[in-house]
């Protein structure tokens, strides 16, 4: 049995806050987990952005409303799921991924959560398991799934590496480089071959 494990942001959809970054203005918050590997520092460092600049969870929320899945991302998406069990694992938070999944067709998604005060701000975040996507991952193998997983970021090397068949898709070249045993791909097509190829 197989369960491919893809990743969110830069695979499916946009990064949501380089989005945030351009329509708030403030570049800073264009850094992601493909600069920095240590997410719980990266988000500690972007909350103390946001309180600096007085701007909460309403604010963000209204940029990821205008926010569309990458071109194809739906179709590549809905063809997996006709031949595969799919779970997003991303992280990502409940109150920033429910409009994307909806514009994907409602698709399985396992994330984290924010904590978010009366009036909007966001004073912290629950993360659902310490190293969520090789955690899970191993998880899927301990109950007789074999996994195929892709992503882009430093978080996600653990998933692809620790899977059946794993797979870079659209990552960085300092990603790419340090990592020359993984097949990288650019467009869904090479995605979806190189998964229908893992499952023969």
């Amino acid at each position: 049995m197989y369960i491919t494990c893809l990743d969110l942001e830069g695979v499916l959809v946009p990064e949501i806050w380089i989005a945030f970054a351009e329509a708030s203005g403030i570049p800073e918050l264009k850094r992601t987990t493909r600069d920095e590997p240590d997410y719980d520092k990266l988000m500690k460092w972007r909350l103390g952005i946001l309180k600096e600049h007085n701007l909460g969870l309403k604010e963000i929320q209204e940029t990821i409303a205008k926010i569309d899945p990458m071109p194809g991302a739906k179709e590549f998406l809905d063809e997996l799921r006709s031949f595969c069990q799919v779970i997003i694992i991303s992280d990502t938070f409940t109150q920033f991924a429910s409009p994307l999944m909806e514009k994907l067709g409602w698709p399985t998604i396992f994330c984290n959560s924010l904590e978010v005060a009366p009036d909007g701000e966001i004073t912290g975040f629950k993360m659902r398991i310490q190293d969520s996507k090789l955690t899970t991952v191993k998880a899927l193998q301990s109950i007789g799934y074999d996994t195929i997983a892709s992503g882009d970021s430093y978080n996600d090397l653990g998933m692809i590496k620790a899977s059946k068949a794993g797979f870079l898709f659209r990552s960085t070249d300092k990603i790419k480089a340090d990592n020359p045993e993984l097949p990288a791909f650019e467009t869904y097509d090479e995605l979806m071959e190189a998964i229908k190829k893992a499952m023969d």
